[in-house]
């Protein structure tokens, strides 16, 4: 093992008759450290983005929502003990309406929900902040900043909403028609919600469609754990009702999130992989640089394990060293982009400036073995040919 060991450290320094051994080794060693380093920077940026994508949708899309089924309702005794059984949840219960908001010349379509604002404020913390100024009450509306200045919107200004329910008049139907106060401003930073979705009281919005109090077309629900919490309350929900996770109506989104975020590990692993062939290239030449010498080792009693042993480990260490180098530099990276604002994110998409990064522990230790693995295949090959080297031919000719 002594000779294994030392043969290894004189392999690794600098040979001035043959340089470029040495330099295919550095490249090598580069390759790999720098393939590392992205790996871990560009997953702990895919992994930020997704979870800042998440807790968007998240709070617009509610944790939890219970709607009733085709014959069934959501009333207000089912709030009541929904809230006796889940102290630690918070319930929402609301009405909506498919509308068309119009400005002047302007239309937009979306929905309008009518919910009781201090429930809400509960459970979405987007329409909790839009509250500090103004709490919406009768005919008034909260409505999305992208809203706001497409219409140009000055404070209390009055939008009129069109709803798809008909109502008749004369001698035909004509759908309802209501102007309501736009009061208060939310920001999700997501233009599609911030355009889409309007918050007005519940009773107003019970009045306009003719809904009685005491009834309702869903309930929100905030949840830590929506995925342990979604089965604990569909237990005791009677057969009149369903109730769906945030990640249901998501599931082709995060999907192709995921499918993103493997092509990229699979892209970028091929970044060591190419570098490992500079470990295959400098063995190599190390091993016919080193045929005599090997070839005599053999013949003076060395096995050709030990031979194998030598170029295997003398792989390795120009691997581990690289890993090791990619790894420090991809949690020093990680440091620099998320602590300066070195990369400008626009304010009314993200609540930070500076990127969001999150680098998970599974992810880390897959970069760090499968780089490994690609470090030992490549080391294998040149040790096998090393360990083949005849020693009767090499000894006649050299």
């Amino acid at each position: 093992m002594n000779i294994v060991s030392y043969l290894v450290k004189r392999f690794l320094r600098f040979d001035k008759e043959q340089p470029f051994i040495f330099l295919s080794a550095l490249l090598a060693f580069s390759g790999i450290a720098l393939g590392v380093m992205v790996l871990i920077i560009a997953m702990a940026l895919m992994n930020g983005f997704d979870n800042e994508f998440k807790k968007k949708l998240t709070v617009m899309n509610y944790p939890l929502t219970i709607q009733p089924k085709f014959f069934g309702s959501v009333d207000k005794t089912l709030v009541e003990s929904l809230e006796k059984q889940f102290p630690n949840l918070a319930f929402s219960p609301y009405i909506n309406s498919s509308v068309l908001s119009r400005h002047e010349s302007m239309m937009e379509g979306g929905y309008i929900f009518g919910v009781d604002f201090a429930r809400e404020a509960k459970v979405n913390s987007i329409v909790a902040r839009g509250l500090k100024k103004h709490v919406p009450q009768g005919f008034e509306v909260m409505v999305g900043k992208m809203l706001i200045e497409e219409y140009a919107l000055a404070q209390d200004e009055k939008l009129t909403y069109i709803f798809t329910q008909m109502e008749p008049g004369g001698l035909a139907v004509t759908p309802k028609i209501k102007r309501f106060r736009a009061v208060s401003m939310f920001d999700s930073g997501l233009s599609a919600y911030d355009k889409g979705f309007t918050y007005t009281s519940l009773d107003s919005l019970q009045r306009i469609l003719n809904i009685p109090p005491n009834l309702y077309d869903g309930m929100h629900i905030y949840s830590p754990n929506p995925e342990e919490d979604i089965h604990k309350v569909a237990a005791v929900l009677p057969d009149s009702v369903s109730i769906r996770g945030w990640w249901e109506d998501n599931g082709n989104f995060f999907a192709a999130l995921k499918m993103e975020k493997m092509s990229l590990f699979i892209v970028l692993m091929l970044i060591i992989l190419i570098a490992a062939i500079n470990i295959i290239s400098s063995l190599l030449m190390t091993v016919m640089n080193r045929r005599s010498e090997i070839a005599l080792r053999i013949s003076l009693g060395a096995s050709k394990q030990e031979v194998k042993k030598i170029f295997l480990i003398l792989g390795i260490v120009i691997g581990i060293l690289g890993i090791a180098t990619g790894a420090l530099l991809g949690f020093i990276g990680i440091w620099i982009l998320g602590t300066f604002d070195i990369i400008s994110l626009p304010a009314d998409v993200y609540p930070t400036s500076t990127l969001p990064l999150d680098l998970k522990v599974s992810d880390f230790f897959s970069i760090i073995s499968g780089a490994f693995v690609i470090v030992l295949l490549s080391a294998w090959y040149p040790a096998k040919k090393a360990s083949e080297v005849d020693v009767l031919t090499v000894l006649r000719n050299e």
